[in-house]
């Protein structure tokens, strides 16, 4: 997929992107950069920060953080050190998750706060943070990662469908109360994507149904109208559209991208 935004369509924003190690957000993390942004990019694997760095081009338009976003420490040293290198935030993507969990009968209570820790708290945790920047210069843009799981259950998947339901609800909510300060608050509420994460969704799934994976993906991409998994570039464009001056009356939507498999 080709390049679609204009190389000033984020100039003079600082956007902090969690999560940057997995699929979409490495790819938000490129697209933004190619936009103009300067960008923060953070996660717990520093080699793989390191390469999407090296990846970015201008070493001096990315700075990389570690951090682990469950810590409370971690995440004011986070915001520190990105505020002292590229200034105040002008945009955040929530992009950081995991995925997991099982059927209701077998679900851990360890998977179940994992999850939770991770998709829910330590989202709203940073959203805080950075939201206090964003209200004394009275703009802003935020980018949560809901999911199509965060709209409708699914069978087998209630830990992940319920974190991602949080996330949703949070979005809509919050969206209310930030628009006063002129930020703006949405989501994106993706189906399977073509990512480590997504694959071993569908991976799961195949193994609860007694299927190899190869058969549960021609099932899944036989249920999507479109006929094919979304790649992460395409959740990518559609991030920094949100983030970008275009999108200044989008509010509180939770934006699928689902192949045409959910209307409504």
């Amino acid at each position: 997929m080709s390049f679609l935004f204009h190389e000033n369509t984020l100039k003079d924003h600082h956007i902090l992107i969690t999560g940057a190690t997995g699929g979409i957000g490495y790819e938000t993390v490129k697209v933004a950069v190619q936009a103009g942004a300067r960008v923060t990019i953070t996660g717990r694997n520093e080699e793989k920060l390191k390469k999407l760095k090296a990846e970015c081009g201008n070493p001096n338009q990315v700075f990389l953080h570690v951090a682990d976003l469950t810590s409370n420490e971690d995440c004011e040293q986070l915001l520190s050190a990105a505020t002292k290198q590229h200034g105040p935030i002008t945009g955040l993507v929530n992009s950081a998750g995991i995925g997991g969990g099982d059927m209701v009968e077998k679900l851990s209570e360890e998977d179940l706060r994992s999850i939770m820790e991770l998709n829910y708290f330590s989202l709203v945790k940073l959203t805080q943070a950075v939201y206090h920047q964003m209200k004394d210069n009275q703009k802003g843009a935020i980018v949560n990662i809901s999911s199509l799981s965060g709209l409708r259950g699914t069978h087998g998947n209630s830990a992940y469908s319920a974190s991602k339901f949080a996330v949703t609800g949070f979005t809509q909510a919050f969206a209310h109360e930030a628009i006063e300060h002129k930020i703006r608050v949405n989501a994106i509420c993706p189906g399977y994507v073509d990512t480590e994460m997504g694959r071993n969704a569908i991976k799961s799934k195949g193994e609860r149904e007694g299927r190899s994976y190869e058969k549960q993906l021609e099932i899944a991409k036989d249920s999507i109208p479109s006929g094919k998994l979304t790649s992460p570039v395409e959740v990518a464009n559609t991030i920094v559209y949100l983030l970008s001056d275009a999108a200044e009356n989008i509010v509180g939507e939770s934006v699928k991208i689902s192949g045409g498999s959910v209307m409504r």
